[in-house]
């Protein structure tokens, strides 16, 4: 290799910064802010690496720096959003400086003229975004510089102009990057920057949250990250009575447990072949009849759940009460506290062979793993529950099913798919396999469970964590991450939730009369 080419041949290093490397920063410093100051002296330089090393961070080329990043942490409750550069930076000094503060507060970023266009502020932009994470710092604030400003300010106010740059009707070439970086403008402030006469003296008070950021970091007991999902794809067959139907639930859950899952979710109906003891009776008598069994079912499942340390979601069984016959999907926590769902939407097979009657409320439950919805199979097909789950921060959604041919699976597997992608949640779905002689309405099942994500870049490729073999009695054990929902939701390549246009839609849930 020549000796040209190795001159023209780039190595970009990131690091922090040395003193020694003061001679390289002054320089840059000098050639950009030599109207608003100039350089630090290499006694501030000193005092800031002192106070803070991890914060000031920097890019070599060949062993030469040509961009940096300056940042110290602060108590934010101790300026408020009406500060100044000078005091919240200590005139430069960085005494400001708190280890136990909140917010890292970026002071300074800036790149060689001649390493423009080579995105070098992203990559320092990118470095202080994982630094707040790994400190679990609430958000980077920052004042920004509106340069462009200048053009504009006998036209227009500060904050139409951002407005304008916002919407890309400016460009900034402060603004326009930040924004583009993530950054959300919290207000405009004046006199931050007194010498700065390109922005007239304005500025932007910018803010990156940090999604991962826990408040109170606990040693145990903190929300899970990782969450376990064990589905069973459930076999119909005959039981002779609720003894042998629950040895069979408990072979299942012992299984799953096995794999320390945190979540057992049954079909809808896995109960039913209890209903072989009444196929002398009508059908609508016959449901009826099996939802004796249920208060039962539900207490053993508790013990269950109890037991083996798994929450389960039983399926769903009848429920009457004398006057009306639901379909109720009842979540027993590993706790020993039971909640349930109503199944809201009745099919018209439903309503014509049992006069089944819909619930009327839908809400998420908290669970010691992540907040969760439940939709019984014909509901998942209605998006408007899933969107009313999603804004009440729902991070999986479990769906209980029974299908008798592939066309109604069909309906139920591909609504789930658009639930995980337009939710941006996990979507979990079973249903039973094989047939019931002699039990009608409930003769043949069809089933592939499965667990959905979200589509984009850190979900599998397909959108599909796991899927089970069609109609074939099995179990799926999977993990799914909650952090990359929270991920999804802030800097995915779409994002579904929060870019719903609110101005001109929104979907509510009506309280019952």
């Amino acid at each position: 290799m020549t000796k040209q080419k190795e001159e023209l041949e780039h190595r970009l290093k990131l690091r922090n910064i040395k003193l020694s490397d003061y001679d390289d920063i002054r320089d840059i410093m000098v050639s950009i802010y030599k109207d608003q100051g100039g350089a630090w002296t290499r006694q501030e330089l000193k005092n800031q690496i002192k106070a803070f090393p991890e914060g000031q961070i920097c890019i070599e080329d060949n062993g030469k720096v040509v961009a940096a990043a300056l940042s110290l942490v602060v108590d934010y409750s101790k300026f408020g959003d009406n500060h100044t550069y000078d005091q919240i930076t200590g005139f430069g000094k960085f005494d400001t400086h708190d280890n136990e503060g909140d917010t890292l507060y970026g002071t300074d970023v800036f790149v060689h003229k001649e390493y423009r266009g080579m995105r070098l502020g992203r990559r320092l932009y990118d470095a202080r975004k994982e630094l707040c994470e790994n400190l679990n710092l609430r958000s980077i604030i920052a004042g920004g510089r509106i340069p462009g400003y200048s053009k504009y300010y006998d036209q227009m106010t500060p904050r139409k102009y951002i407005d304008l740059v916002k919407s890309k009707e400016i460009f900034d070439p402060v603004l326009s990057f930040q924004l583009a970086n993530e950054f959300h403008v919290r207000k405009v402030i004046t006199k931050y920057l007194p010498e700065d006469t390109d922005s007239r003296a304005y500025a932007t008070l910018l803010e990156w949250i940090n999604i991962y950021y826990e408040k109170d970091e606990k040693l145990i007991g903190n929300k899970k990250s990782i969450v376990r999902l064990g589905l069973v794809q459930w076999k119909m067959r005959r039981f002779n009575n609720v003894d042998d139907l629950m040895q069979q639930v408990e072979f299942f859950v012992d299984t799953v447990s096995g794999y320390k899952s945190d979540f057992c979710l049954l079909p809808e109906f896995f109960n039913a072949p209890l209903l072989a003891e009444f196929n002398d009776m009508d059908a609508s008598e016959a449901i009826r009849n099996l939802a004796d069994y249920t208060d039962e079912i539900v207490t053993r499942m508790r013990d269950l759940a109890l037991s083996y340390n798994v929450n389960i979601i039983a399926g769903s069984m009848p429920e009457y009460d004398g006057k009306k016959l639901r379909n109720v999907s009842y979540l027993c926590r590993r706790d020993g506290t039971i909640d349930k769902q109503y199944k809201l939407h009745i099919t018209p097979d439903e309503q014509s062979y049992w006069g089944l009657q819909g619930g009327n409320g839908i809400k998420v439950f908290d669970t010691d793993a992540g907040k969760i919805g439940i939709l019984i199979c014909y509901d998942v097909e209605f998006p408007e529950l899933g969107r009313i789950l999603a804004e009440q921060e729902m991070d999986i959604l479990f769906v209980p099913f029974w299908t008798d041919t592939k066309n109604a699976f069909l309906r139920v597997n591909t609504c789930a798919k658009a639930r995980a992608v337009e939710n941006e949640c996990y979507v979990a779905i079973t249903g039973s396999v094989g047939n019931l002689p002699r039990v009608e309405n409930m003769d043949i099942q069809y089933s592939q469970a499965a667990i959905y994500s979200p589509s984009d870049f850190s979900f599998p490729h397909d959108a599909t964590v796991a899927q089970a073999s069609e109609n074939a009695e099995t179990t799926i054990v999977a993990d799914v991450d909650l952090d990359l929902l929270t991920k999804q939701r802030k800097a995915g390549s779409v994002r579904n939730l929060e870019q719903r246009r609110l101005d001109l839609y929104s979907v509510q849930l009506k309280k019952k009369k």
